[in-house]
This record gives structure tokens, C-alpha cells and sequence, in this order.
């Protein structure tokens, strides 16, 4: 462990949308309370690396569907040093629209996928509306040719990516789900993405409806929970109280980019 990398990890906040509490569980909630989602992409660095978690939708797509964005997603990563079109490795932690919609914004990355991923994407759960509907066409096509340039790692399971940075299947939300955990100075920081949408979801055992697998996806919250250093070390995928609780990466980026490497500093 002393050997490990500690790296440092960002959330780059890129848009919202509005919602109620009711929105945001299986079974809706007795509060009906506004919950808003907020939309990032993440960055992990260090031991001369940089990797990008996930990379956003686009404006056509944020039209199409009634989100807001404040910034393309990538400005965020450019304001910490990052040229997208250096990056060389991209999680893409599930196929949905609002992480996958840039893969082209980084020409020269190599995506990594779970196998699990792109044949529920391309296969027959598909062929239902409710299902493809977190899904855009445009994405998934992207990266199926992807594949075909050579520029895709599948995965089967867990992977460690590099010495303190490991891809992690959890499945649930879409049948190829991946969290990605990360040694920091702080500790074993877990990117939950959509594993848990909202702080909420994991804590008090209550899921986001959109759902692949009810068992996986109650199961994952044990999984996220067993691979942090505490549960204080888990970062949800959407949850507007992620930049309320972690400093800011700057003064300049405050509201833009938090900090994650760091132990939080608010409620």
C-alpha cells in the first residue's frame, strides 16, 4: 500500500434537471420535496496519468430530452489542465444517454466497457420503449465503431486498470453497470456512478426506478460499501449534494468541479 499511487480525483459538474422526491425511488416517496439531478463526468490523475470517467450528453441531446446544461462537459477537464484530445483511457461506466453522449470529443481514448454493457445495448432488451429509453441510438453506434477501430477493452468482471485504480461490475441499473474505485490520500475513494443515483438510494435501500435487476442493484450498495474505506467514500452518480460537500477545486471552479481526494467539508 505504501508503494500504491494516490491519485486525484475531480467531479465536473455539467448540468441539472429538476425533479421531486417522488421521482428519484422505486415506489415514489411520501415527500414531495424538489431533488434535482445534477449531470458529471469524472477525472482521476496521477502517477502520470489521466482518466475520465464517463463523458456527458450533448446539446441536441439535452434539448431532446429537457436538460439543462451549463458548460460542454469536457470544459471542465480543460479547466484542470485536461485536453480531451490527449486523453488515452475512458471508463464508460454504462451506456446510458448522460454517459456516453461525447466518446467523440476524445479521439485518441481507448473505452472501457463491460462486455455485459454492449450486448445489453445492442441486443433484444432493445426492442422495449421503456427500456432503450435512457438509451440514445447515436451513442451506442458510436460505440460499436469503436469496436471496430480497435479503440474498445471489454471487460468481464472486476479489472484493475492501473496499480490503485479498478473497474468494478455491479450491474442493476443496466445489465453492465461498473464503478470505479481509486486510491487517494484519503483513502479508497468508489465513483459509484448510477449505482446509486442519490446518497438516498444507497442509504436507505431505496432505488432508483429506472432498474435492470432489483437484487443486483441492492446487492451493489453492499458491493460499493465493502470496496470504500467508508461510506463516506462513496461518490453517488447524480446527486446535487456531491458539490455541496466536497471543496471546490478552485475558488474559480466552485459549483464547477469539487474535489474528491479530499475528506469533505459540508453537511
Amino acid at each position: 500500500m505504501a508503494d500504491m499511487p494516490q491519485y486525484e480525483v475531480f467531479a465536473i459538474r455539467y448540468g441539472t434537471v429538476p425533479r421531486r422526491r417522488s421521482d428519484n425511488f422505486v415506489g415514489g416517496d411520501p415527500h414531495e420535496g424538489p431533488m434535482p439531478l445534477d449531470y458529471f463526468l469524472w477525472l482521476v490523475r496521477g502517477a502520470g496519468r489521466s482518466f475520465v470517467i464517463d463523458t456527458g450528453f450533448g446539446a441536441e441531446e439535452a434539448a431532446r430530452r429537457g436538460r439543462q446544461r451549463f458548460r460542454e462537459p469536457e470544459e471542465g477537464l480543460v479547466s484542470l489542465g485536461v485536453d480531451p484530445a490527449t486523453v488515452e483511457d475512458v471508463v464508460i461506466t454504462h451506456l446510458h444517454y448522460d454517459h456516453a453522449g461525447g466518446m467523440d470529443r476524445f479521439p485518441k481514448a481507448r473505452f472501457h466497457v463491460q462486455d455485459g454493457e454492449v450486448a445489453y445495448a445492442t441486443g433484444r432488451h432493445m426492442c422495449h420503449a421503456s427500456i432503450r429509453h435512457a438509451y440514445s441510438v447515436e451513442d451506442v453506434v458510436q460505440m460499436v465503431r469503436a469496436v471496430y477501430a480497435g479503440r474498445v477493452e471489454f471487460h468481464d468482471g472486476d479489472r484493475e486498470l492501473a496499480p490503485g485504480l479498478s473497474l468494478h461490475k455491479i450491474g442493476g441499473h443496466t445489465m453492465g453497470m461498473q464503478s470505479v474505485r481509486v486510491h487517494t490520500k484519503r483513502g479508497w475513494v468508489v465513483l459509484a456512478s448510477d449505482a446509486s443515483h442519490m446518497y438516498d438510494n444507497m442509504e436507505l435501500g431505496r432505488p432508483f426506478p429506472i432498474v435492470h435487476n432489483m437484487t443486483e442493484t441492492l446487492e451493489g450498495y453492499r458491493t460499493l460499501r465493502r470496496l470504500a474505506a467508508s461510506p463516506n467514500h462513496i461518490i453517488p452518480g447524480h446527486d446535487p449534494l456531491v458539490m455541496a460537500r466536497y471543496p471546490a477545486a478552485s475558488p474559480k471552479l466552485e459549483g464547477i468541479v469539487a474535489r474528491l481526494d479530499v475528506d469533505p467539508t459540508g453537511a
